[in-house]
């Protein structure tokens, strides 16, 4: 890749290649046609603007068709990989590359597309299998085409980017890669399985794609099958590595492969880590475990549940990839599962700490065949502080919702005490905390809630809500230099209005199946925005208490 070219990661569906038995959906701002089937993309690299011709060709090693994309060097003295740079308004100035991939780790060398298992190789190439009818695109972020790939946002109109996103046809350099890994799911280790379903075709933005193919699904595994329109996510990520892509590699003694492929992830996406370095495994260890204590007090931070934390779901790199069912918290419960498949409700947001836990002990478990016995102690030992670092980050970030400076040793006792009693009153979690960050001190000393403060207004209802108020009036005071507004101010920072609560998925669903897109498009507008308010929403309802219609509304592995 030339200097200055930026790399992530996209991806999208294909023919069963690993037999991979987990049905995904997931992103961001693209997760809303639940009852589509979402595989995961692979990684590709994006170089800056080429100056390129474009050309068709009818097949290529399978069913996708060709883009020809031929690649010229970025000139620097134009400034093309700047930011201020003039953003292509053409695929034809525009390149992927699975270079940096296929030149360094081993691919199977069987290019049919079947289901199998496969071993000695870290990607297997498999090619899309295109719709076989008509596809519109439904949604795009114009914040990462063009913010992220450089491309002008009218490029999402031509008939050469449908084509390519919804896999009819392939840039040219850029070989569809179906990543190989393991996993222990729900527990127990599945062995192989593998993105059979996705393809790692490049630097890519979160889009949506709709057409009129019809797949079979029974969402609720109950053999009530029914057909459903057939879709296709792109999504975007720093990298698709997850603890099952190392766990497979140890499970099967494939240790050089396993050496390989973590000194590729280490100098590629960990720069504090010297891959010379006779520890470097341990240092890289070290950092997951820290950044996975991060991740995850922010996940509780927004009650955000993941729903299938397996380890072949958790990210090496402490992203949020391959989020199944998942769900943001409405009513405050420790035991909110947003999985029916969960029977044991071993993924509840309550539990998601501790999973974070067993999944890195899987790591660790996977890394100590290239560890010594003194590495091995050091690892451990790291592994033991992740309750600490976990717990230290969820109080930081629950102090900050609660809009508390400085120290105090009641501070816990406050949190803890709000939490029980939005438990004891099933009160709204995202409003709970929203609506303290719009009340006035005043209002809270009254005692008397408008009801616009709804959430609030349940809580009130406790008979230990006036002493809660008055510890953390108490504690407001502690806070040095500040004021009532400015606490409001960091606290609307920090406390979304907004999150993608599963009732207003279904209702863009049931809009969407007829070809209706129109609040697609609003839950994308309003969600890249969530701490403002917006009128659109509000009319919506989208910060009103859930409509009594969609309390039972269920989702699965398969939703």
């Amino acid at each position: 890749m030339p200097q200055g070219a930026r790399r992530t990661v996209l991806n999208f569906p294909s023919a069963f290649l690993g037999g991979n038995r987990t049905q995904r959906i997931g992103l961001p701002f693209c997760c809303l046609i639940w009852r589509l089937q979402f595989p995961p993309l692979l990684l590709l690299g994006v170089t800056c603007h080429a100056v390129v011709g474009s050309l068709w060709r009818p097949s290529f090693q399978g069913n996708a068709n060709l883009l020809h994309l031929s690649r010229n060097r970025s000139n620097p003295d134009q400034g093309y990989c700047e930011r201020g740079a003039r953003l292509a308004s053409s695929l034809d100035f525009w390149t992927l590359s699975s270079e940096n991939l296929i030149a360094v780790l081993p691919t199977d060398p069987v290019r049919e597309n079947y289901v199998r298992k496969v071993k000695n190789c870290v990607f297997s190439i498999a090619f899309p299998t295109p719709f076989q009818s008509r596809v519109r695109l439904v949604a795009v972020s114009k914040e990462v085409l063009e913010d992220i790939l450089d491309l002008d946002l009218s490029v999402s109109e031509t008939d050469d980017f449908i084509q390519l996103v919804s896999g009819g046809k392939i840039v040219f350099g850029s070989i569809p890669l179906a990543h190989r890994y393991g996993g222990h799911q729900f527990g127990i280790w599945a062995d192989q399985l593998g993105d059979g379903r996705a393809h790692l075709i490049g630097i890519y933005m979160n889009s949506l794609v709709v057409s009129d193919d019809v797949v079979w699904r029974d969402q609720f595994y109950n053999g009530n099958l029914a057909k459903e329109r057939g879709a296709v996510v792109l999504r975007v990520a720093k990298s698709w590595f997850r603890i099952g892509s190392l766990e497979i590699l140890t499970h099967y003694g494939e240790l050089d492969l396993l050496r390989m492929l973590l000194d590729f992830i280490i100098q590629e996406y960990f720069p504090l880590v010297d891959v010379k370095e006779p520890n470097r495994y341990v240092d890289f260890f070290s950092i997951v475990v820290f950044e996975t204590a991060q991740l995850i007090a922010l996940w509780m931070s927004v009650g955000f549940a993941h729903g299938v934390c397996n380890t072949d779901n958790f990210s090496l790199l402490s992203i949020t990839i391959d989020y199944g069912p998942f769900g943001f918290m409405e009513a405050y419960n420790p035991d909110f599962v947003p999985n029916t498949s969960d029977d044991e409700r071993r993924y509840k947001i309550g539990n998601q700490a501790n999973i974070g836990m067993f999944n890195l002990n899987k790591l660790l478990q996977a890394l100590n065949p290239l560890l010594n016995p003194r590495q091995k102690q050091l690892a451990t030992q790291i592994l033991k502080e992740y309750p600490v670092l976990y717990y230290t980050r969820f109080r930081e970030l629950f102090k900050a919702k609660l809009g508390l400076l400085g120290k105090s040793e009641g501070d816990d006792d406050l949190i803890a005490f709000l939490l029980h009693l939005m438990e004891k009153t099933e009160a709204d979690f995202t409003m709970t905390f929203r609506q303290l960050s719009e009340i006035t001190q005043s209002q809270l000393q009254e005692l008397v809630i408008p009801q616009e403060f709804w959430a609030l207004k349940m809580i009130s209802e406790h008979k230990l809500f006036p002493a809660w108020v008055s510890q953390y009036l108490s504690r407001l005071k502690s806070n040095i230099s500040d004021s009532d507004s400015e606490r409001r101010k960091r606290m609307t920072a920090i406390n979304p209005r907004y999150v993608l609560k599963n009732w207003m998925a279904e209702s863009a669903v049931q809009k969407a199946e007829r070809n209706d897109f129109s609040e697609v498009h609003l839950l994308q507008q309003v969600l890249r925005h969530p701490f403002q308010k917006h009128s659109a929403a509000e009319r919506a309802g989208y910060s009103s208490p859930t409509p009594s219609w969609a309390r039972d509304l269920r989702v699965s592995c398969s939703s």
